[in-house]
């Protein structure tokens, strides 16, 4: 039976018809990305699968039994730990455990009749389709994937950031072991680790996805149709993220649309697909795809409604400067007197688009906040070149402004444009007619950040540095901001987590890792592969010498202490798997005392268990230290 299956779904606000006529069947192991615009109704959509959210119209049916998830946008609040709310949405193996407790006492107490044994027996088999006695480890196995520490997990949830309340809530969705899954932009404030980590875990997890993401590498890499939501009106496509894209593409030509532009998306999604050949696995695959487009650009699909808003823009010609723009030279970066980049190299030279990646944290932003001059480094000499004009994108958008200030006169006044002049560049942004005055405090994220980019494309800058410029900013504008980079002819310096801008962008990489600023030729594609190839070649000689590292180390006593404590917690969970098959074993509870000592025992030894697990995770976090 399928996990969902969705006929003639529509929704509507007063006169406004959201969506109309939404169709599709998803088994387990299928993975629907959702397509639309700011405001098509992706996120309703996601609410209303998951019960939280009324439908006008249609008919949901899932499949018996089926546990639902949902992960949105809206942040935990409350005082409980890390652990402890995460553990909460698992609630029915809690349950589980409750009732195997209740058993256990009613069998200590004598009750051996065959019905209490059969339920015993059922309520066991239950908790070891959970994942068994470790299922608390493999939850918390799913919040350090996210990229949180053992520390952070007795932290109370009020203490944490707005980003991380987010990561903890989708945390908390995937530990739940649903079997529909509902994700509503689970890539937001995820550095690139725990988008790779991410991927690998809803590519091998056995239930059904529903997914909104604008990071085009993470929706090719996991998704297996999409859900084009368009004017109202639904499409169900069966194919990868950039076959739906094309066809998309295609069918805009054969409606007449800007057909020079659209054959430059379907040229977009073949470099796109050529970037995923990378890695030998990969190559068949990729090539079947380039086939699948070349088929889409063949035919005449249908014509549909949409909407013709489009983002389009690019940057001014770009003055010459010296041959090195930016050098920085034996460079500290310092926060709170903790050491982020030791004895940095780096260099940005005219013309160049480098890309600087690294996990959250790593000292990315205080970086380029030092190398465009707004914060001293803590060591090093830093030299810009001749005729370097710097425009900055920070990562959060400040447009300042005086109170009461509306679009265009923030714009006129950033600019020096005439109001007929910043109108024009303001409707290449999509802020036309009286979208032009709407105040500033009343801007969402997305239009915050395309002012933003509208006000820098107008500037006379030659060197662009760029934070994490896609926050909030939809697929199609994305795709607009890939398109001006790349036509860019000054140099770029480009934070982001969107892995298909970085490729796209990018000709050099330049990661922070261990303290250190590495550079790399090519783009992102080129570094990951020859990352992973140096992690699967050489790891048993990186093994090899960290361990007199390790020997050698202050650590050594504490290293022999997790050996110890590993050693320990493998036969404690021997001694509870013995423990658990005398209490599977019906013919175990003929005599009531031996029973209600071998429930003694298996309380001991889980509670043993447990200790042993904390007793070794400080262990470990102290080595790491």
């Amino acid at each position: 039976m399928s996990t969902i299956t969705v006929s003639g779904l529509s929704k509507h606000f007063g006169n406004r018809t959201l969506f109309r006529d939404v169709a599709f069947k998803l088994e387990r192991r299928d993975r629907m990305t959702l397509s639309g615009r700011n405001g098509s109704g992706k996120t309703t959509l996601l609410r209303i699968l998951a019960g939280e959210a009324g439908k006008d119209e249609g008919a949901i049916s899932y499949g018996k039994g089926v546990r639902i998830a949902l992960h949105d946008q809206r942040p935990p609040r409350g005082d409980a730990s890390l652990r402890e709310y995460v553990i909460g949405g698992l609630g029915w193996i809690l349950e589980i455990e409750a009732e195997l407790a209740a058993l256990e006492r009613r069998m200590s107490e004598g009750s051996s009749d065959g019905a209490t044994l059969d339920s015993y027996a059922d309520a066991q088999t239950r908790l070891e389709l959970a994942g068994g006695y470790r299922w608390r480890e493999e939850a918390m196995a799913t919040v350090r994937g996210l990229g949180f520490g053992g520390p952070e997990l007795d932290r109370p949830l009020d203490s944490f950031s707005g980003g991380e309340l987010t990561r903890a809530s989708l945390a908390r969705v995937l530990a739940s072991k649903p079997e529909l899954l509902l994700l509503d932009e689970p890539t937001n404030h995820l550095d690139i680790e725990s988008l790779e980590w991410l991927e690998r875990y809803l590519l091998a997890l056995d239930a059904a996805v529903v997914l909104v993401a604008h990071d085009r590498w993470f929706l090719e890499s996991v998704g297996t149709s999409v859900l084009e939501l368009e004017a109202g009106r639904a499409r169900h496509f069966k194919g990868p993220w950039h076959a739906w894209r094309a066809e998309q593409a295609a069918r805009e030509i054969a409606a007449g649309k800007d057909a020079g532009k659209r054959e430059r998306e379907i040229a977009r999604m073949e470099r796109f697909v050529e970037r995923f050949r990378y890695k030998a696995s990969k190559a068949r695959q990729a090539q079947s795809k380039l086939k699948a487009i070349e088929r889409i650009k063949g035919g005449a699909p249908e014509r549909a409604p949409s909407d013709d808003r489009s983002l389009s823009f690019s940057f001014g010609a770009a003055e010459r400067t010296g041959r090195v723009v930016l050098e920085l030279e034996r460079g500290r970066v310092e926060v709170g007197g903790r050491t982020l980049i030791a004895e940095g190299e780096m260099w940005l030279e005219r013309g160049e688009h480098v890309t600087l990646i690294g996990s959250n944290g790593s000292g990315k932003t205080t970086l380029i906040e030092a190398l465009v001059g707004n914060a001293e480094p803590a060591g090093g000499k830093l030299r810009t070149g001749h005729n370097v004009k710097l425009g900055y994108l920070a990562q959060h958008t400040e447009l300042g402004g005086a109170a009461g200030a509306t679009v265009i006169s923030h714009a006129q006044g950033a600019t020096g444009l005439s109001e007929a002049k910043a109108r024009a560049l303001l409707g290449r942004f999509l802020f036309s007619g009286d979208d032009a005055m709407k105040r500033l405090g009343d801007l969402s994220g997305g239009e915050s950040r395309r002012l933003a980019l509208a006000i820098l494309t107008s500037s006379d800058a030659n060197v662009l540095v760029l934070d994490e410029p896609t926050n909030h900013l939809d697929l199609e504008s994305r795709e607009a901001l890939e398109d001006a980079l790349t036509g860019f002819e000054g140099a770029v310096l480009l934070i982001s987590h969107d892995r298909a801008l970085l490729e796209a962008v990018g000709s050099r990489t330049v990661v922070i890792e261990e303290c250190r600023l590495h550079s790399h030729p090519g783009g992102w594609a080129e570094f990951r592969s020859r990352r992973d190839a140096e992690r699967e070649g050489s790891e048993p000689k990186r093994r090899a010498k960290r361990a007199p590292r390790k020997a050698a180390g202050p650590s050594k006593n504490r290293r022999a202490e997790a050996q110890r404590l590993e050693r320990e917690v493998e036969a404690a969970e021997a001694k509870l798997r013995r423990l658990e098959d005398q209490l599977a074993d019906p013919s175990h509870w003929g005599d009531p005392d031996r029973a209600a000592e071998s429930t003694r025992k298996h309380e001991r030894a889980r509670r043993e268990l447990d200790e042993l697990y904390a007793r070794w995770e400080q262990t470990l976090e102290r080595i790491d230290a």
